[in-house]
């Protein structure tokens, strides 16, 4: 079809001919186009396809009426790509055929898929250069915007270029944050001119300026718009000109009166076409015959221009199809749905014949119910969440008994929720609600509700909901019930300081009264009880259960769902470091392994986590910007938890004060209470690193308060020094007394690690040399060399105190190489003074020591030495195998070396300095 001639856009077509040549030289480049319908969005992405010799162009076409059908979107792009499957790894082959209905099987994460489209994108560019372009990005479903944004952000050393089109305004979540380009209305002069090319004949200059100003320089507007005015009246004297309003809505009722002027079979087969996504010509002429159109009823269209019929049905411009579409009356869709229903093979294409018959038909009609509800099933097993919510919800409609159409809103609402479409999920609880539903069915809609309250804001308000929801189901599935009150529990640890004491109780007693199953109770019923018993009678009470639940869990056969993670604040309570890495380690291979990206992101953070108190900062910023990069959309966005940790333990107080900022004032908006107290437990690192004990002793005090499962230990240790050094030695010792408490139950060793180096912060002569020695030696048993730091941090300071200098290097010395080593600049620049006061002379160390390879940098590298392949490691981290070989010539440019052979000196030299940056 003719595209509206450029004038101007020279700067927007330069940067797509620097995309092109980026492509040709093996470089990933991705761009999103943004702009109001008409302004020529869909002219540059035909000018780049004209550009793009020897390119594959790969096209795909956002369609309002497809939004919800499954992977309508990547089956477009992945279709003519699919006679390479075979080169990809066994997984991701079964993730494409699963999705597109090819075979049978569980359904594919969606970002194991992502992560099969990435590969074949790359598989295919392979041969040559690949170019997809995607226009309308706004009506492309849900399911396959998720998967082209992944692709979008991991593409880097592949030749592939990616063009996006999206209407404005239009906010998009998957494609947030990639380069754009923001599209305007044409220059004055440059409209004007492309005015006058469109025009024959004399144009009044008064009129012509006139309609430039009323298009904003919108070049459909300015091509097409004049053509509907009288020549004689409007074009050359200047009368009757409408006043500006909407430009596109100016578009598309031009296009409507234009269409309106065709005859009446032109216009039932324009309205088949708009009705249809697929651009199938075949389709299309068969569901022409069953409406008694001829093939003649084409021409008119394309004589003026409107639509095109070849091998591809294609409409002159977007808006074409749509003033086509909302022009016809309702009973003229249903006509042409029906057609189109008729039409389509419901062997091949069963979900697309549903979708049109749900579009012909007028409600109730359960035929179209239950059709409507199998492709839902469909959909579900292939891991079109959001499709088969829509399919659901669209079998509501249909449904005319109350029964059925209450259970079946309710369906349609947890899948809903599922998809993370919160408000479409309120919605139909409401139908739901309206009922009637039996007791099961209330019990579910209330459980959803909860679900909703706490994924949209983790706070107080969550509890009290998903507590009345496990008490109404007990008596009916005491599984989900169980289930129910372990994930209120959970939402009162999230709520903090912020709920109330007493409903936090109420929460805790009525999950230790939960219906159990026999002993011995199943880990995940021994973690629901642990918990409630360390909230009702705390610490040392709920140790040996919580203890039981670990172990149990552990000796299991691993499942990674949301609830998992869990077994992560029991590990972290009781200061098992073995069983937290194990836990963390074990649940981020699985997510990697699975291809279960939701779940990564919390996973790659208790790792993380685990690994600041290990001493690894390095390792713990990499899987922090590995987290980031996945970019999944978490329901309730995540705080920064984890970089105000690093920050803390780093020593950058500029930056943890600033992150505090952030972390208060969102907490405190959605009532998520512990991060309230992670910024006080931070802060007093921070100032404990820094020897600024006052402003530490008043975090710690704050921190420690609350008694928070999980991190409460850690406030304890914070605030045994910071008290003992600016000289509250009641509140030193009461604080090392609990801490010394909850070894006694915990039994790890670095559970009585921590505790035997708080009491000797607050003993003295013998008793204080006997617990420095004993803390440095059960560290010395376990991976926390932060901690294993600190302590001797700690006797040394203590024996220069005593005047035994010369005793006093040996431990320093090795507390500032440890700090100095995993980049705790703070408590190393404290090690670095201690030092200095024994008399020992101590090279600052220069942060131009540190080697710049990156975070992700360092961690393929790291792969790479313990022999994992490209396509290992590309797995693992969820990049092609050719952007993981672009990553590691840049690491061994950086580490002087040409091959992996010499990354094991390299890495070992590297961490001799310090590590990286």
């Amino acid at each position: 079809m003719p595209v509206p001639g450029f004038r101007g856009r020279t700067s927007e077509r330069e940067t797509l001919d620097r995309l092109l040549t980026s492509v040709r030289e093996g470089r990933s480049e991705v761009i999103v186009i943004r702009g109001e319908a008409g302004v020529g969005k869909t002219a540059l992405l035909a000018y780049v396809a004209q550009q793009a010799s020897g390119f594959q162009i790969a096209p795909i076409d956002g369609v309002e009426s497809e939004m919800e059908l499954p992977f309508a979107g990547l089956h477009q792009l992945c279709a003519p790509m699919l006679e390479r499957l075979d080169a990809l790894p066994q997984p991701q082959q079964a993730a494409l055929r699963v999705a597109f209905g090819v075979s049978a099987g569980d359904p594919p994460d969606r970002f194991l898929l992502a992560l099969a489209t990435l590969t074949l994108m790359a598989e295919v560019a392979d041969e040559r250069p690949l170019l997809c372009l995607v226009d309308d990005a706004q009506w492309l479903d849900g399911a396959s915007g998720q998967v082209l944004g992944f692709v979008a952000r991991r593409l880097l050393a592949e030749p592939v270029g990616m063009v996006f089109a999206i209407r404005e305004p239009t906010v998009d979540p998957d494609l947030v944050g990639l380069p754009e380009m923001r599209l305007k209305g044409l220059a004055e002069d440059d409209a004007r001119a492309l005015l006058e090319s469109s025009i024959q004949g004399r144009l009044d200059e008064h009129v012509r300026d006139r309609i430039v100003a009323e298009s904003r320089g919108n070049p459909l507007a300015l091509l097409e718009l004049p053509s509907g005015l009288d020549a004689t009246r409007q074009l050359a004297g200047g009368f009757a000109l409408p006043d500006a309003t909407d430009v596109p809505g100016r578009i598309e009722d031009y296009y409507r009166r234009r269409i309106s002027a065709l005859p009446e079979a032109t216009q039932q087969l324009l309205l088949v076409a708009a009705a249809d996504a697929v651009g199938d010509a075949t389709l299309l002429w068969r569901a022409a015959q069953i409406l008694g159109l001829g093939r003649d009823a084409a021409e008119p269209a394309a004589n003026a221009g409107v639509l095109e019929i070849s091998t591809r049905v294609r409409f002159r411009h977007p808006l074409v199809r749509s003033a086509v579409y909302r022009a016809a009356s309702l009973d003229s869709r249903r006509i042409a749905h029906g057609a189109l229903a008729a039409a389509t093979d419901p062997e091949r294409d069963p979900d697309r014949r549903a979708w049109h018959r749900a579009h012909s038909a007028s409600p109730p009609d359960e035929a179209v119910a239950q059709e409507l509800l199998e492709s839902a099933s469909r959909a579900q097993s292939r891991g079109g969440i959001a499709a088969a919510a829509a399919f659901l919800d669209r079998a509501v409609t249909f449904t005319a008994d109350p029964h059925e159409r209450a259970s079946r809103a309710l369906a349609a609402a947890q899948a809903k929720f599922d998809a993370a479409d919160f408000l479409a999920a309120e919605s139909l609880l409401a139908t739901a609600d309206a009922g009637p539903l039996d007791e099961l069915g209330q019990a579910l809609l209330q459980r959803t509700r909860a679900q909703i309250a706490f994924d949209l804001r983790r706070g107080t308000d969550a509890p009290p909901l998903l507590l009345r929801a496990a008490k109404r189901l007990e008596p009916l599935d005491a599984e989900l019930a169980r289930e129910t009150h372990l994930q209120a529990l959970i939402a009162a640890i999230y709520a903090g300081q912020l709920a109330s004491r007493d409903d936090v109780l109420e929460v805790a007693h009525a999950a230790r009264s939960a219906p159990l199953d026999a002993e011995p109770l199943p880990p995940r019923q021994r973690l629901l009880q642990g918990l409630a018993i360390r909230l009702t009678d705390g610490y040392a009470a709920a140790a040996p259960t919580l203890t039981s639940a670990l172990r149990g869990y552990l000796a299991e056969d691993r499942q990674l769902d949301w609830l998992s993670v869990a077994f992560n604040l029991a590990a972290m309570d009781l200061l098992d470091e073995n069983a937290w890495f194990e836990l963390a380690s074990s649940q981020v291979q699985l997510a990697r392994a699975t291809g279960t990206l939701v779940l990564l992101p919390w996973a790659l953070g208790y790792l993380a986590s685990f690994h600041v108190h290990a001493g690894d900062l390095s390792l713990a910023s990499d899987l922090l910007t590995e987290a980031r990069g996945l970019d999944v959309g978490v329901r309730a966005p995540t705080l920064p938890y984890i970089p105000l940790r690093l920050a803390a333990w780093r020593g950058q107080e500029p930056t943890v004060l600033a992150l505090s900022d952030t972390m208060l004032l969102e907490a405190r908006a959605r009532g998520e209470g512990v991060a309230i107290t992670a910024v006080e437990k931070e802060k007093a690192i921070l100032y404990n690193g820094l020897g600024l004990y006052e402003q530490a002793l008043e975090a710690a005090q704050k921190a420690a308060e609350p008694d928070e499962i999980g991190s409460s230990s850690w406030a304890l240790y914070e605030l045994v020094e910071a008290a003992a050094r600016s000289g509250h030695l009641d509140t030193a010792r009461d604080a090392a007394n609990c801490l010394s408490e909850r070894a006694a139950a915990s039994e790890t060793a670095w559970a009585i690690g921590t505790g035997a180096r708080s009491r000797a912060l607050v003993e003295s002569g013998d008793r204080a040399e006997e617990l420095h020695r004993e803390a440095i030696e059960s560290l010395g048993n376990t991976r926390m060399v932060a901690y294993l730091a600190r302590a001797r941090l700690s006797y040394g300071e203590w024996l220069r105190r005593e005047k035994r200098r010369a005793d006093a290097r040996e431990p320093l010395r090795r507390a500032h190489e440890a700090f100095a080593s995993m980049g705790a600049e703070g408590f190393a620049d404290r090690a670095r003074r201690e030092l200095l006061a024994t008399g020992e002379r101590v090279r600052k160390r220069r942060d131009d020591t540190r080697d710049d390879l990156t975070p992700q940098e360092e961690r393929i590298a790291r792969l790479a030495l313990d022999g994992r392949t490209n396509p290992q490691i590309g797995e693992e981290l969820f990049l092609s195998p050719r952007t993981v070989e672009w990553h590691l010539h840049k690491v061994f440019t950086k580490l002087g070396i040409d091959s992996r052979r010499g990354l094991h000196g390299a890495l070992a030299a590297q961490e001799a300095l310090g590590g990286s940056a």
